[in-house]
């Protein structure tokens, strides 16, 4: 070959490769209101691809708190089938759009997630998954997990997974305080009788020391370094169970004997992950634990009317709480539970409020650390559902594939998966 003809090939190579690199891309997929036709399945892609050995860019603030993944057939067909939006981005878009995200005067970062974590969800095996919210979104987002309950909690099974969801429980050992309106039903009857047997199975002479003892292993596990999410009465039930430990705050109906006299100024609200200064609910016939609920405190706040705004925390300085308020809108729409909201002022100040409806006084959305691990409490039971009773039908995603209330049940979802940065606040 000619030295020209050599010199031709050469160049024509290196065309090829500038070629080539110019052409490289990468997918985005937008979460911001406009651009997105299904924001929930848009986190299973995420998690999807992520089981797949490969690392996903969250950007914060950006569109919505969009995604940035590698390109690749496979992905881009599976976006198609989930029906989830996305874009393809050459490499030098997305380098702009990572330079812009990085400029100090943007409150906005870009987080890597770098594995898929291991769910578990905390909830009775006969449970209908369509009872509880999370089950429900994973379960549409196409999200795996493994359902747990209290034979595995108390035999140390906790530890195979990097996060926990708890299903709307009684860990006070009151039956969900379902007595004044149920306790003639048959279903309320045959929960309390499984109820019983399963705490004797595992040798415990009533529910509530067993459900304690779970309580227990369960704040092990957020102490050990683990990621807990709860919903309804799951938050502050949890929390009583923790500050009553030792004292029996239990009327006969519930456990067979009396409870402890003057059971309230024997709690203790140091050993509580979230909430104060409550006080217990005395009255065995009202469907409510404590003081910190804000249910039958809100007055006639109209379901039109009823909202709540989500805090805005620095991307580069505070990327915890900025991940788990991601959104598409800033007001999302209320709903209610047996725990509809917490009393702001009985949240613990260590704990961020993530979420508050400010006129009524109430925290939404909180989140904490308790020693290496990390725990939210979401008020209410279904984001979809507004006053979701006994009996009542399914909530179906497919009619809610933008819903701002379940993003954020998602944000929890993903933030094991992060790689993290030292908290600066």
């Amino acid at each position: 070959m000619s030295l020209r003809a050599q010199s031709r090939s050469f160049l024509f190579f290196i065309s090829l490769l500038f070629s080539l690199s110019s052409f490289a891309s990468v997918i985005l997929i937008p979460m911001d209101a406009e651009s997105q036709e299904n924001h929930l399945k848009a986190y299973g892609i995420t998690y999807w691809v992520l089981t797949k050995q490969q690392k996903v860019q969250w950007l914060l603030n950006y569109r919505g708190g969009s995604f940035l993944l590698p390109d690749g057939e496979a992905i881009r067909k599976e976006c198609q089938i989930r029906g989830v939006s996305f874009e393809v981005l050459s490499d030098s878009k997305a380098e702009q759009i990572l330079d812009e995200i990085s400029s100090p005067s943007q409150n906005q970062d870009a987080v890597i997630l770098e594995k898929a974590p291991k769910i578990a969800v905390y909830s009775p095996k006969d449970n209908p998954p369509w009872d509880d919210a999370v089950t429900m979104v994973l379960t549409y987002a196409e999200i795996p997990y493994t359902t747990v309950y209290d034979e595995e909690v108390l035999g140390d099974k906790l530890a195979l997974y990097d996060w926990l969801h708890l299903h709307h429980e009684d860990f006070t050992g009151q039956f969900g305080r379902f007595y004044g309106a149920y306790r003639a039903a048959p279903w309320y009857i045959e929960a309390k009788e499984q109820a019983e047997n399963l705490a004797q199975e595992l040798g415990y002479a009533k529910v509530s020391d067993e459900k304690l003892a779970v309580a227990l292993k369960i704040r092990n596990y957020v102490v050990g370094g683990g990621f807990m999410f709860a919903m309804c009465s799951a938050t502050d039930s949890f929390d009583i169970a923790l500050a009553a430990e030792n004292v029996d705050i239990c009327e006969p109906m519930f456990d067979g004997d009396p409870s402890d006299a003057n059971y309230q100024g024997k709690l203790n609200y140091g050993n509580t992950f979230a909430f104060t200064n409550f006080v217990l609910d005395r009255n065995p016939l009202r469907y409510e634990f404590s003081s910190i609920d804000m249910t039958n405190k809100r007055g006639n706040v109209p379901k039109e009317s009823d909202y709540f705004s989500l805090m805005e925390f620095s991307a580069k300085w505070d990327p915890v709480p900025t991940m788990l308020t991601q959104n598409h809108t800033s007001l999302v729409k209320g709903f209610m539970g047996q725990t509809t909201a917490f009393t702001r002022n009985e949240v613990k100040p260590t704990v961020m409020v993530l979420g508050e409806n400010k006129i009524n006084g109430e925290a939404r959305y909180i989140h904490g650390i308790k020693g290496k691990g990390f725990f939210t409490f979401y008020g209410g039971h279904d984001p979809e559902d507004y006053q979701h009773r006994v009996g009542d039908p399914k909530t179906e995603l497919e009619l809610h594939p933008t819903s701002p209330g379940y993003r954020l049940i998602l944000n929890n979802v993903l933030f094991p998966a992060a790689r993290k940065k030292k908290q600066k606040t």
